[in-house]
């Protein structure tokens, strides 16, 4: 136990230099291209003097390393800024707008990914160096190549448009929008027992869901193929094959269980994969979460909305990976740190 809090202490100091390094590289990067906010937002045509007072007003006349040092001692003290943009909103309360949509989106693909692949992996493990194995592997092949935007369209063309059974872009339809307590709409939803909002709300996750899912499947099937085919190689298996066990009971009760040992690292990685991913996704689908929250304040050069934006993804998926190291300690005893 001691050396797992010890563990989890080093992590959470390790974080804090790798997000002050990241912030500093998004801090020149974002500077150094061209574009500025205040052009951004009242055009080529204002005059030189009422750019001059907005620069001002922002802080964007100081010396680049006294804008640096004033957003660090602010980041300090947990203030992420206010918005150069519209209104001028504090950004954490920009990104608490849209966080819960990528959160939604990134949750319902996650589990699509899961149970795609497990059940793919299982597939091709059991039945391995046959014709279903070697199915279940082009599969795998194929999806992880696949581009988000291109498979996405394609989901659009056949359900959307073709078939007319799924909307083809949104996150719900007008007026439906349930009462808002967690921003998450299917949790929103069935809180308020609002059932016609739940189905419109699974309607419109469905072909982003299926797309982001099925794209990050295909590195679970390899895993899991792999991982049970070095399983069942195992004396424990034999041992149990012995006594006269069904092939299902020593899947499900002994297999699968080890198997998915060496997966759980990889669900953490690809959870932040997901985030990535999800900013293609939102664009092809329109969905309003972060990745599109994130390009459109790239494109105003929103300096301190980005850089508030890509902390809060580097601690939620710091936060992400210490949780599975956890969970991977407590699944298997025999680790420890």
């Amino acid at each position: 136990m001691a050396s797992l809090k010890a563990y989890i202490a080093t992590r959470v100091v390790l974080t804090v230099p790798m997000i002050l390094i990241l912030l500093t590289l998004v801090f020149f990067v974002m500077r150094v291209l061209p574009g500025n906010p205040v052009i951004a937002i009242v055009g080529m045509k204002a005059s030189p003097k009422y750019i001059a007072e907005l620069e001002h007003q922002l802080g964007l006349d100081k010396p680049l390393w006294q804008q640096y040092l004033d957003y660090l001692g602010k980041l300090i003290q947990g203030d992420l800024g206010t918005s150069m943009i519209w209104g001028r909103r504090p950004v954490i309360a920009e990104i608490m707008d849209h966080f819960p949509a990528t959160l939604e989106l990134t949750i319902c693909s996650f589990i699509v990914s899961i149970i795609i692949g497990i059940a793919t992996g299982m597939i091709a493990g059991v039945k391995k160096g046959g014709k279903v194995d070697f199915s279940m592997r082009v599969y795998s092949i194929v999806a992880y190549s696949l581009f988000i935007p291109w498979f996405g369209m394609m989901l659009q063309l056949i359900f959307g448009v073709w078939l007319n059974v799924l909307p083809v872009g949104g996150r719900i339809d007008p007026l439906l929008e349930p009462k808002h307590i967690t921003g998450l709409y299917i949790i929103d939803s069935i809180l308020t027992l609002n059932f016609k909002s739940l189905v419109n709300a699974l309607e419109h996750l469905a072909l982003p869901s299926l797309t982001l899912g099925i794209v990050l499947s295909g590195i679970y099937t390899r895993l899991v193929r792999s991982s049970l085919i070095e399983v069942f190689s195992q004396d424990f298996i034999r041992a149990c094959r012995a006594r006269g066990l069904k092939t299902s009971s020593i899947l499900f009760r002994h297999g699968l269980k080890n198997a998915l040992i060496p997966i759980l690292t990889m669900m953490g990685l690809q959870f932040a994969l997901l985030l990535a991913g999800a900013v293609l996704t939102e664009t092809t689908f329109s969905w309003p979460g972060m990745g599109t929250f994130l390009m459109e304040r790239i494109e105003y050069r929103d300096f301190t909305t980005v850089q508030g934006t890509i902390a809060f993804y580097a601690l939620f998926v710091a936060l992400v990976s210490l949780v599975v190291d956890l969970i991977y300690a407590y699944v298997d005893p025999r680790i420890r740190y």
